[in-house]
């Protein structure tokens, strides 16, 4: 296993608070839960370098189950099925049931899912980018591919850190996926039950706070969950999607609480490693905080103990209602010490160490802003954190995203988890320049409005099939207006969501807007929105709940309104000029 050399950045050690809500130490001690021995056994075993569900417990499974047993969703890639799928028109493919699953289904080990309700025979493809690091040149090849596809063809940064491009067509993913490797992208496993792009810190290597660059550990992530972009089938049959991120400041820019697997920089015995947090999850029908495996590692074992957690979720996750298939569920029935003590079984040496009590993210901590001009560790170098409208980028975007990048930059540019992008490695002389530029005046502006600059929002219904409102252009909307009726004096983040599947994160916002559909004041159905309250992110970060549920969107202003003056400190346009 590689091992690095790691130099991080922080406060003394004796100068950090102890205590925080969210730590990886446990606060009591676990309730142990008695499991029965025959629970314990493996659910899937290898067969042909694939791991399939053993026949004993297939009853009672999942459709998506059953799509996999009947064909390995990645014998798509690493037995290149995908060629001749290819060839098929779209018409053809729905004649059978086989193919119809390829599309709908197993496509997704691809990182591509048909929009079949809104744009049939178009795909979107979700690219691997770990800790959201990427290139002029692969900016640019993603540009060429979109533009191709005319007003079906766009781009999206997403709530982990990675691009999704739209408008694809079966009969050119060959020669995309060929593309993609030449400009060292890959879309495997990106989707369905697979581990989703590794998030890190947006600011690692150039923060002059930071506490460890997590780059080397996110890469290294990423090798592993594809095998280098080759397909790795140990880990890609799970119960469900997992999630993993590594922390590298004391900001959490990587929300570390929502995520399955979470890396919290610590000390122990005068070594480098990271506490582990466990479970953290968005779902229809339950949401859950992280909570501590009570276990550290090294830095060496960043890898073994993701293989050890993944593959005991793997062998003894639930399969059969899609509800209850994330890790967390799991960990609730088997109770943390025994889930723990599986994935101890699964370690090389069959050992894993109790957490630390030296943990390095400071617990008082004020999470910064990294849009704007900031300066670098790097002398001289400064990084420009842009806002990107709900993450919405199109083809012309890219190419000049990528021509900023490298003629003020390096030819480097950082995706964040908030569809925002920072170009880093600016020499401050060329900062003036890069100001002036049209495509910060016009479209993605380094000093944003204090709403508009924390605003997220998922594809919505205007491409993705479980959406059931419009969420991008109305989220700038409602925002537009809101702004015209109040001033607001500190951030507020505002996150909107189409559907229950919570991709934009409503939970974590000050505000979230959930769509759903209700009826109007004249009993009519329309579109709306379940309004979440009292999201949080950073050291006191946790989820937020219902404020009103059924809200129409039509009647949205009003009550955000309301919300910002009561809960915010807001105060009404009107008032604001009556005082001036």
């Amino acid at each position: 296993m590689s091992s690095f050399s790691v130099r991080f950045l922080s406060p003394p050690l004796s100068s950090l608070p102890q205590t925080s809500r969210l730590s990886a130490t446990p606060a009591v001690a676990p309730v142990l839960v008695e499991v029965d021995a025959g629970r314990l056994e493996p659910r899937v075993e290898e067969k042909d370098a694939y791991y399939v569900l053993k026949e004993k417990f297939r009853q009672g499974i999942n459709p998506q189950e059953k799509v996999k047993i009947e064909k390995d969703p990645m014998k798509l890639f690493m037995e290149d099925g995908i060629q001749e799928l290819a060839k098929m028109s779209i018409e053809e493919i729905d004649k059978a049931k086989l193919t119809k699953d390829d599309i709908d289904v197993r496509l997704k080990w691809l990182g591509l899912f048909h929009r079949r309700k809104h744009q049939y025979g178009r795909f979107m493809m979700r690219l691997k980018l770990p800790n959201g690091v990427t290139t002029s040149a692969q900016t640019r090849y993603l540009a060429s591919v979109i533009r191709k596809y005319g007003k079906d063809g766009c781009a999206d940064v997403t709530t982990r850190q990675n691009w999704q491009i739209r408008g694809v067509v079966l009969h050119d993913v060959p020669e995309i996926l060929r593309g993609l490797d030449e400009v060292g992208l890959t879309s495997l496993q990106s989707g369905m039950d697979n581990v989703r792009n590794p998030v890190g810190n947006p600011l690692a290597g150039i923060d002059p706070l930071e506490i460890i660059d997590t780059r080397p550990y996110t890469n290294l992530l990423s090798q592993f969950v594809t095998a280098n972009s080759r397909g790795n089938p140990t880990v890609a049959n799970l119960p469900r999607k997992w999630n993993v991120c590594v922390v590298g400041s004391h900001d959490l820019f990587e929300h570390p609480h929502i995520n399955d697997l979470a890396y919290m920089p610590a000390i122990k015995d005068g070594k480098f490693g990271f506490n582990l947090l466990v479970g953290g999850f968005f779902s229809p029908k339950r949401c859950a905080e992280a909570i501590p495996l009570d276990a550290w590692v090294s830095a060496d074992d960043v890898i073994p103990v993701c293989k050890a957690v993944l593959e005991a979720y793997r062998d003894l996750g639930f399969r059969g209602n899609r509800q209850k298939t994330r890790m967390m569920w799991l960990i609730d029935e088997l109770g943390i010490e025994v889930f723990r003590s599986e994935a101890v079984k699964r370690m090389p040496q069959q050992e894993l160490e109790r957490a630390s009590t030296e943990d390095l993210v400071e617990k008082q901590w004020e999470r910064r802003d990294y849009l704007g001009i900031h300066p670098q560790k790097q002398v001289g170098l400064s990084y420009v954190g842009l806002h990107i409208p709900v993450g919405r980028v199109q083809a012309d975007d890219m190419d000049e995203l990528a021509r900023l990048a490298d003629e003020y930059g390096t030819g480097e540019l950082r995706l964040t988890v908030e569809q925002n992008i920072i170009i880093p490695n600016i020499e401050n002389s060329k900062l003036k320049a890069l100001l002036e530029e049209p495509l910060l005046k016009e479209r993605f502006s380094p000093e944003p409005s204090i709403l508009m600059k924390g605003l997220v929002a998922c594809t919505g219904n205007q491409f993705c099939g479980q959406a059931i409102i419009e969420t991008k252009a109305r989220a700038l909307k409602v925002t537009e207006e809101v702004e015209r009726r109040v001033a607001v004096t500190r951030p507020v983040r505002m996150h909107w969501t189409g559907c229950p599947n919570t991709c934009g994160q409503v939970q974590v916002a000050d505000i979230g807007f959930l769509g759903c559909m209700t009826r109007d004041e004249n009993g009519k159905p329309c579109e709306g929105a379940d309004v979440f309250l009292g999201g949080r992110i950073g050291s006191d970060s946790h989820l937020g709940q219902v404020y009103k549920k059924a809200v129409p969107c039509k009647d949205l202003v009003p009550l955000v309104v309301d919300i910002l003056v009561n809960h915010f400190g807001a105060v009404s346009r009107e008032r604001e000029e009556s005082e001036d």
